[in-house]
């Protein structure tokens, strides 16, 4: 799924400038991670993946970078602060809001196939939901 299409799904403005983050753009999301604590992030991949969070700090923007999300939304309209903004723009990474809840945003995305993070990489027969 385009980042295009997810700010459709989610009702997202983009914050970003658009030109500036044009290769992240046009990537192909592959998962989902919904999370405000970013020490969970932290353990898991982002490669290929959108992070939606409640959380506005510049933080946000660094762990996406170490953890090479491809994009943030914010949720429940949340703008984030003016320093977190500028941290994206340096880094290129793309940048939403939504003004749904995390599960609500989390749940649209799922409806349209979009997996969550922990399934993006293959899971074990065994612990698959049938």
């Amino acid at each position: 799924m385009k980042l295009d299409e997810i700010s459709k799904v989610l009702e997202a403005q983009w914050l970003s400038d658009r030109t500036g983050c044009h290769d992240r753009i046009g990537a192909e999301v592959l998962s989902c991670h919904a999370s405000d604590l970013m020490s969970d992030v932290l353990t898991s991949s982002g490669e290929g993946s959108l992070l939606l969070t409640g959380l506005t700090n510049a933080q946000v923007i660094r762990v996406a970078e170490v953890a090479d999300f491809v994009a943030v939304c914010f949720v429940r309209g949340k703008k984030p602060q003016p320093e977190t903004l500028q941290l994206a723009r340096e880094r290129g990474i793309p940048i939403l809001v939504t003004p749904l809840s995390l599960y609500d945003a989390s749940g649209r995305l799922y409806e349209k196939g979009l997996p969550g993070g922990h399934r993006a990489k293959e899971i074990p027969s065994w612990r698959a939901r049938k």
